[in-house]
């Protein structure tokens, strides 16, 4: 009688033991993101960045990478989130040092090499800049969860520009907005798309990207991982 009671109180001791170890060890979720419970493929693709070298699936591989679709002549969203991602950079490769800041310019037409060198390094100089054709552009967005949309030129009439202003490759400089997504999409070190991070909106505010609620959800989605 003794000993059956004796293992009763062992077996229960042992149950509230392993319920105390998990609660210990249990992760804590991710609270702001939209985390897939299984990452998403990115499908083949290639781009350039601000340097001239190829980048593509291969180069996602290893590192966190933070991936936003803007350009350079975007008057708010895009300043404001590279800024943002500046002030949060080193929290970000305190958590894993292989993290990587993506610009992926939606306006081919008018984002040169050259240019998109200089925009990106005023942000940060670990930061990269990717462009492409909008061949590859559209099928990454969407593969991405993404979108973005060039609005109509303005009238020949409301143009403020000289006759004899190009653009690159001959093209004739036009005004006009590319309307893009403002958020984030975070891609794991197997190069699949881990989680999507939106910005805060409120009416008639630029979308904000909140950089401590990014920092807090990567931890846990890194510990996770």
């Amino acid at each position: 009688m003794n000993k059956i009671v004796i293992l009763i109180v062992a077996l229960g001791a042992l149950a509230a033991g392993v319920m105390l170890f998990g609660q210990i060890n249990k992760k804590a979720p991710v609270e702001f993101a939209l985390h897939y419970q299984q990452a998403r493929d990115v499908k083949a693709f290639e781009l350039t960045d601000h340097l001239g070298e190829a980048f593509n699936n291969e180069s996602l591989k290893g590192h966190w990478s933070w991936v936003f679709f803007g350009y350079t002549s975007c008057p708010d969203v895009c300043p404001t989130t590279l800024q943002e991602m500046n002030f949060i950079y080193d929290d970000l490769k305190a958590i894993s040092n292989k993290s990587q800041v993506l610009l992926v310019s939606v306006d081919p037409k008018r984002d040169t090499q050259a240019k998109l060198a200089s925009y990106i390094g005023y942000f940060n100089p670990e930061f990269k800049a990717l462009y492409g054709h909008h061949g590859v552009l559209f099928p990454f967005a969407r593969n991405l969860g993404l979108m973005y949309a060039i609005t109509e030129s303005e009238p020949a009439s409301e143009q403020k520009v000289n006759s004899d202003a190009k653009e690159n490759h001959g093209a004739t400089a036009t005004r006009y907005l590319v309307d893009h997504s403002a958020s984030l999409v975070l891609i794991n070190p197997a190069g699949k798309v881990e989680a999507i991070f939106k910005p805060k909106q409120a009416l008639g505010e630029v979308p904000v990207i909140e950089g401590d609620k990014l920092v807090s959800d990567f931890a846990k989605i890194v510990a996770l991982y």
